[in-house]
């Protein structure tokens, strides 16, 4: 007679005070902050090209390649920092990241010689912000949550925008009126300020504070710390990359990084300089860029909870190729009500590919997702490292940045077709038994 096992009981969380709100929600909430604060330093690049070409002399395309190491850093180190936090932690990794982007800052306003930005502002910061890329964001909506997942990596994205939004302004008041040292210092602060929230609120898994993740119906153990981080990351990459939906979710993502980090936030402010308008008053509508862009990028969030991440990428791409083909037609030294039309209408599909392009990593690569969206994340930021240098490049060679619009426009319209080409991961059907 044969024994039959006693059906596993799922393990239970230790036992503590239930809460009305959720703990994911409150980790949310801190990671939220800590993007937003650190975000300040994605403010100010775009504000330095006209100071640090007056000062120095040097060349927007010489500025433009300090940018170009700081874009592709911030995306390179994306997927290794993801593998980080799986080895020593949320809060450690997040705040040394916070600490070298501080002292990063902080350095340029000594820097006589252009390497000097190359290893401040290229090296260093670059280096800081791609361990606080939208790789943590994803981490942490992977950890803590099993519901709500597009909806939380739509906020989360959107902190990237808040702190652009906060900030901006006040950094090119500071520029404007007290030179761009003090803006930077301001920047280095900013980072600092949040190192003690990361460090006391963020908690780096749900077992830690014995709840399961929010949505989940069984406690979730927490996972032994993952060694060899370098090799993982190494290994996810050669497997992803044998798929043809890792580089068209890549390709699409560097084209997404290139019309938006690289071409419309570091060239935008100069580019409307150049007809006329004021500092003060470009960087405020980049500003509501952001204000925009929270409230596409959460909706985005909630449209990839219900809808087919594939179809939403297509219709963001073609959108935001159409509007970047009209803007060389607004740029002017006044706001009129067709730039302010072009500033809302680009603002609602700024990152708004971010919780689909997300969704789709999870579908098709499962637990090595917030690996493999560092490597798509780092082709976004090498597509906006070329365009940053090409952008500045075109600027001194041609005297217009009309070429690069044009250019980009067509690329989004190609992004668009590579996402539909992009196949759904459907589970595979067990065949019928055969009497």
């Amino acid at each position: 007679m044969t024994q039959t096992r006693p059906a596993a009981v799922p393990a239970q969380a230790p036992p503590g005070r239930r809460h009305r709100v959720h703990r994911a929600w409150f980790v949310a909430a801190v990671t939220f902050v800590t993007i937003t604060g650190a975000a300040a330093f994605r403010s100010l690049p775009g504000l330095l090209i006209d100071p640090l070409h007056q000062e120095f002399g040097w060349s927007r395309g010489t500025i433009g390649a300090a940018v170009s190491v700081n874009l592709a850093l911030y995306g390179l180190t994306a997927p290794f920092a993801a593998a980080l936090m799986d080895r020593f932690g949320i809060r450690r990794v997040v705040a040394a990241a916070l600490t070298v982007i501080a002292i990063g800052s902080g350095l340029t306003v000594w820097m006589t010689a252009a390497w000097q930005l190359l290893l401040c502002w290229g090296l260093l910061v670059g280096l800081g912000t791609g361990s606080m890329a939208l790789a943590f964001a994803a981490t942490v909506t992977n950890r803590w949550f099993t519901e709500r997942r597009g909806l939380v990596s739509g906020i989360l994205t959107a902190a990237s925008a808040s702190g652009q939004l906060v900030f901006l302004p006040l950094l090119s008041w500071i520029v404007e009126r007290h030179d761009w040292r003090p803006a930077a210092v301001t920047v280095a602060l900013a980072a600092f300020a949040v190192v003690p929230f990361v460090w006391l609120l963020l908690r780096d898994h749900p077992a830690d504070v014995g709840v399961a993740p929010y949505g989940a119906r069984e406690f979730v153990p927490k996972p032994a710390p993952v060694t060899g981080a370098a090799r993982r990351t190494l290994g996810v990459l050669s497997s992803a990359a044998r798929t043809g939906t890792f580089w068209l979710l890549a390709g699409t993502f560097a084209i997404c990084g290139a019309s938006t980090n690289g071409l419309v936030q570091t060239h935008f402010v100069p580019a409307e300089h150049d007809h006329g308008m004021p500092v003060t008053t470009a960087a405020s509508l980049l500003a509501v860029i952001g204000v925009f862009d929270v409230v596409g990028t959460i909706a985005s969030g909630w449209f990839t909870d219900r809808f087919e991440p594939r179809r939403l990428l297509a219709v963001y791409y073609a959108l935001r190729g159409l509007s970047l083909l009209f803007l060389p037609m607004l740029l002017g030294p006044a706001v009129h009500p067709p730039m302010l039309f072009f500033i809302v209408f680009y603002g609602l599909d700024w990152v708004a590919t971010v919780p689909p392009t997300l969704a789709l990593c999870r579908e098709q690569f499962g637990e090595d997702s917030a690996i493999v969206f560092g490597w798509v994340l780092a082709s976004h930021q090498i597509g906006a490292a070329l365009v940053a240098y090409l952008g500045g490049a075109a600027r001194d060679v041609f005297g217009s940045y009309d070429v690069v619009w044009y250019a980009s426009g067509t690329l989004c319209a190609a992004a668009a077709l590579m996402a539909l080409v992009i196949r759904r991961r459907t589970p595979a059907v067990p065949a019928l038994a055969v009497s």
